[in-house]
């Protein structure tokens, strides 16, 4: 096995990767809310919405990462580096609106629950 082989091999992997977990992570996120609902406990649909983001980001993440793999390593031509930049734009800007959906601020906001470094330097 050659390098470019074993470098798209690699990228199939993270590809694979990628889809088991938003397939996982769906069917578990839907078990928990199918739970939750059963046991009408409030706030179900919020919770499963935000597992479900959360799914998505990771597999969205190991998507992103596939795609450079195999991009930068086995066809690093003009025009597969533009469709990558393409993808990885559009990836990256639904990460910000999945990020937003799910903890309700920006990426690089602070979390307003989490202290503050002065609070916890003293």
């Amino acid at each position: 096995m050659d390098f470019s082989e074993a470098v798209e091999l690699a990228g199939k992997g993270m590809d694979t990767a990628g889809v088991v977990v938003l397939v996982i992570g769906a069917v578990v996120a839907a078990a928990r809310a199918a739970r939750s609902a059963r046991g009408r406990q409030p706030g179900t649909y919020r919770q499963f919405r935000q597992q479900l983001g959360r799914t998505i980001l990771l597999g969205l993440e190991l998507l992103v990462a596939a795609d450079i793999i195999r991009t930068v390593a086995v066809t690093p031509t003009l025009s597969s580096v533009l469709v990558l930049a393409l993808i990885v734009l559009i990836r990256t800007f639904l990460s910000f609106s999945l990020e937003l959906e799910i903890t309700g601020r920006w990426p690089w906001q602070k979390d307003p629950t989490a202290p503050s470094a002065s609070k916890t330097a003293s």
